[in-house]
């Protein structure tokens, strides 16, 4: 059980332990950063919850066969539908849940990015975990608690998941990828997170390159430095990302000198000028200007 998965020992501990002793609860609400595992950890605990073989997650009963190729009629995951879980999803998934198991005993709904359901949703979903069927068990899963009514936090259980160290993401990576991170930054980036990790092995060099285009910006001149900056003009469909990490090499070199705290701000505004539609290489060139006089 949750043997192929990263971190929070004590969050799988505890939910095997509720399966052995037949006291899981109706209804969990899975908090933490993307990447860390929630919605693996949801889907091995659903598919044990469903196993009909007394010790439980045997991988040979029909529910276990059927979980692995996405046939179980007794689990379903639901998805957000464009940039959010609208009520119309929640209202199918309550005509669902009315519907008793065929396979299992159990049910098991799992709502994926759960903290983008509309208000709408989630007071309609209220309804459901006010009195939940005997036999069914929903588990929420989301990066932002604040984004949940109370009243839907007061009737989960709210399990927190821990981000996993650095040190552990990097024996992974080197284990099942053969992949060595060099850059200390690059580490930093991951952020306790496992899937951002996988993400960014494969970007290796196109990071250390932004790496540098900040690390020469107190060496270079103005024109030398947008000379460099080639590989962010290349990475619009990327801006999010590649100037969050700009500024965590930012943030790591305001440790050594504080007129690189200023720049941060710089990247900030940079961000929500292009969340607005402006023109992405305008405003790359704006910025690179503006953090080269900040620290020259």
């Amino acid at each position: 059980m949750f043997n192929n998965i990263l971190g929070n020992e004590k969050i799988k501990q505890s939910l095997q332990k509720s399966i052995e002793s037949n006291k899981t609860s109706h209804s969990y609400l899975f908090i933490g950063t993307q990447g860390i595992g929630k919605k693996l950890i949801a889907i091995e605990f659903a598919k044990m919850i469903l196993c009909t073989d007394e010790n439980k997650y045997c991988n040979k009963c029909k529910s276990c066969i059927e979980f692995d190729t996405n046939n179980n009629p007794d689990f379903k995951m639901i998805e957000p539908d464009g940039n959010s879980i609208k009520i119309e999803q929640i209202r199918e998934f309550q005509n669902k849940v009315a519907e008793k198991p065929i396979i299992s005993n159990k049910k098991v709904y799992i709502i994926n990015d759960s903290d983008k359901m509309t208000r709408e949703a989630q007071n309609c979903l209220l309804k459901t975990l006010e009195e939940p069927p005997e036999y069914v068990t929903i588990i929420l899963i989301g990066a932002n608690e604040s984004a949940f009514l109370s009243t839907i936090k007061s009737r989960c259980m709210i399990l927190h998941f821990d981000k996993i160290p650095n040190e552990e993401i990097e024996k992974y990576l080197e284990e099942n990828y053969k992949t060595k991170i060099n850059s200390n930054i690059i580490i930093k980036a991951f952020q306790g997170s496992i899937g951002r990790a996988i993400e960014l092995k494969e970007k290796q060099d196109e990071y250390e390159k932004i790496e540098q285009i900040i690390y020469n910006l107190e060496k270079k001149d103005k024109i030398d430095i947008l000379n460099m900056s080639e590989i962010i003009y290349k990475t619009k469909d990327e801006k999010t990302e590649i100037l969050d990490y700009i500024n965590i090499v930012l943030s790591d070199l305001a440790r050594k000198k504080s007129k690189y705290a200023n720049c941060i701000q710089i990247v900030e505004e940079t961000k929500k000028r292009l969340k607005s539609n402006a023109n992405y290489d305008m405003n790359i060139d704006n910025m690179l200007f503006k953090l080269w006089e900040e620290v020259n």
